[in-house]
């Protein structure tokens, strides 16, 4: 549920001019002027929004100017107008809405007396009600000159009320001009409120900057602020003309010291603590598949452990917007601002939608984009958040899904009235499967694949936050796996560290805009959107080689004496071991040791040998100086397959006498497994 605040301006009205206790919002203007001379004081709308530094587009807090006193204007006479720019320390990116003869004007949009917030007075029950000149918005005019000019006329028997020029009820929103970091609002009527304990109010809203500009972190957070001047043939006396409308901190949470939250990012497939740093091992060698829980080594091998998205401050995730929100004044905690639908584009978007001043096109986004992931490999995530790797469940407080997965970062939600449809991955999608013989049975965890580039080796899974609480930090958590089937004679997967990048969604990475074009106001990219500075970036799986290390401790062909070598490809076998085919890297250490080094052997196929001799693969291997003893050497032998053995033979030229034969003695390296697949077969050193 949204939390409302709603703004009651009598009590802001007390904070900026003592005495004003009884302050009404637009009352009528024909009544006896109170004496007092016309000044306006600006306040924040509400409380200040804490924004996020990864963010291009956040919802800057609201800008109210109260104004009270001055000299009633008569019936029938035209209300003055002033321009109103506001002016802020980092971009303005509020969404353009393109009409005809309205360059750069934007969704941000200044409200006068607060029409449709169900506040006592004139002003908040008449209609939200733009200003428009022969049906087309005018934000280049405003009720100047030429466009929805308003005087002091009646309304329904109401006497002293702004009137249009047919009599109707006066324009009271208007839209802004957005350049740089300024958003102008021109032709606003002045309107001296007169009487006493009476107040005309001024809400600026929807304006949205680039928060990613700020510097933020720390124990005192960035802040954005705004300076409000006024212009024209009429000004306002403004005291108070700057303030903080926002603080910028990470929204993300990456559990550095100067962050808030732990942020857990990478979780161990139980979801009972942090992943290993270096990424979970798999043999090159050794298929892996997607199954049954139920099955300890297929489910433990294939899963990859819990990508945890965990907000920086409780209000980093939003949904896209609250039932209603149309209420100034209302805190909605969405990506959503002030949704005025009769203020919006003529223009439609690449995807047929029509943009609306105040409407985001989805809620907050969370994306894994994977790296470096080899060819064969294929990587799943959950199509929704879960317990754990295995387990569907709701997170602590919750009885619904907090995110669902989506078919890519911009895809647009659809609709624009409430309920709004989200872009997800189905269950009865071709690309969906899932633990459990039923898609969706208790325990069972939907799962989708990644789609990967071939080319680059990466891809991306983006979720859409469909359920949040504004009063606590939210943790989402998704689980992910891997599956291949072994080729390592194809050299297939190949061997390398599989990273995750997690980040909010969309940003320059995803290609649909840049870091320069993200950072500024436009009438096409969508909203929200972030930067991809922040980005946290794991290592989530390595692809070892499977290969078996071996020392010949004494080789030699000197002196009428050569070495016989045998090695033995033995991954076929009684054991089920996946058969398996590669070369040898034979590397000599020693005096005379050969020109090319080391000697790749031919490829040894399973249940084969490979035999030489020293005296071809390396002549004169153990020779040294005329004079000196004939000694010989050592060789390491590298095969990119498991369970090689090898044996060594010396003997005298034509082997009338063997001198000596031995086993290759086994190293430990990681990759060198048992039968049984926990560690070296064989010896180490």
């Amino acid at each position: 549920m949204p939390e409302f605040r709603k703004l009651i301006m009598a009590l802001a009205v007390v904070a900026l001019f003592a005495g004003f206790a009884s302050a009404q919002v637009g009352i009528p203007n024909g009544a006896p002027s109170s004496g007092l001379p016309f000044t306006c004081g600006v306040t924040n709308g509400a409380v200040t929004p804490t924004l996020r530094s990864e963010g291009y587009t956040e919802l800057a807090g609201d800008i109210v100017i109260v104004c009270s006193g001055g000299t009633p204007i008569a019936l029938g006479s035209p209300i003055p107008t002033a321009n109103v720019t506001l002016f802020v320390n980092t971009t303005v990116t509020s969404r353009l809405l393109p009409n005809a003869g309205a360059s750069n004007a934007s969704e941000a949009l200044l409200l006068v007396n607060e029409p449709g917030s169900g506040l006592a007075g004139y002003g908040p029950s008449v209609a939200q009600t733009p200003c428009t000149v022969n049906g087309v918005l005018a934000p280049q005019i405003g009720a100047g000159l030429g466009g929805c000019s308003e005087s002091i006329g009646t309304v329904n028997g109401v006497v002293g009320v702004p009137v249009n020029a047919a009599g109707g009820v006066g324009a009271n929103v208007f839209q802004g001009v957005t350049i740089g970091n300024q958003v102008t609002f021109n032709g606003i009527p002045v309107l001296p409120p007169a009487t006493s304990g009476e107040t005309t109010v001024y809400r600026i809203t929807n304006v949205r900057v680039n928060a990613n500009a700020i510097v933020a972190g720390g124990a005192t957070p960035g802040s954005v602020t705004a300076s409000v001047s006024t212009n024209g043939s009429t000004s306002l006396a403004i005291t108070n003309a700057q303030l903080t409308v926002g603080f910028v901190e990470e929204g993300l949470s990456n559990g550095s010291s100067t962050q808030t939250q732990p942020g857990s990012l990478l979780r161990n497939s139980g979801n009972t603590g942090s992943a290993s740093g270096g990424g979970t091992s798999f043999a090159q060698c050794s298929s892996v598949s997607v199954g049954s829980p139920s099955s300890a080594t297929t489910s433990a091998s294939a899963a990859l452990g819990v990508l945890q998205f965990q907000e920086n401050f409780a209000t980093a995730f939003k949904i896209r917007t609250q039932t209603s929100q149309g209420s100034p004044g209302t805190i909605y905690n969405s990506e959503s601002g002030l949704i005025v639908p009769l203020v919006n584009s003529t223009a439609t978007s690449s995807t047929g939608a029509q943009y609306i001043a105040g409407l985001a096109d989805f809620g907050t986004r969370l994306k894994a984009t994977f790296n470096n992931v080899p060819s064969g490999v294929t990587l799943y995530v959950s199509t929704n958040d879960v317990t754990n790797d295995f387990s569907n469940g709701f997170a602590p407080g919750y009885s619904a899904r907090q995110a669902v997965l989506i078919v890519g970062e911009t895809a647009p939600d659809g609709g624009t009235t409430i309920p709004l449809s989200v872009p997800a991955v189905t269950p009865n999608s071709v690309q969906t499967q899932t633990f459990g013989p039923t898609f969706g049975s208790a325990g069972s965890v939907p799962i989708a694949p990644v789609i990967i580039n071939a080319a680059t080796g990466t891809g991306a899974a983006v979720w859409e936050v469909i359920n949040t609480n504004p009063n606590q930090i939210d943790t989402i958590d998704f689980g992910f796996y891997i599956a291949y089937s072994a080729n390592a004679a194809a050299n297939s997967p190949a061997p390398g560290t599989v990273t995750v990048t997690l980040s909010f969604a969309p940003t320059p990475s995803g290609g649909s805009f840049t870091s320069t074009t993200g950072a500024a106001s436009s009438a096409s990219l969508p909203i929200p959107r972030f930067s991809d500075s922040l980005d946290i970036t794991k290592n989530v799986a390595v692809i070892n080689l499977c290969t078996t290390s071996m020392l010949f401790p004494y080789l030699t062909n000197t002196n009428g004496f050569d070495t016989g070598l045998a090695i033995a490809n033995t991954t076929s076998d009684i054991f089920g071991t996946a058969a398996q085919a590669g070369t040898c890297a034979l590397t000599f250490f020693g005096p005379s040791a050969p020109t090319t080094n080391p000697f790749v052997t031919p490829v040894v196929a399973t249940g084969t040998d490979w035999v030489g001799l020293v005296s071809v693969i390396a002549p004169g291997f153990g020779t040294v100086a005329s004079g000196s003893p004939a000694i010989g050497g050592y060789m390491i032998a590298n095969c990119n397959f498991q369970y090689a053995h090898g044996f060594a033979l010396i003997t005298d030229v034509g082997a009338r006498s063997i001198v000596t034969a031995y086993l290759a003695l086994i190293f430990t390296n990681g990759s060198s497994l048992n039968r049984a697949g926990s560690s070296a077969e064989n010896l180490n050193n």
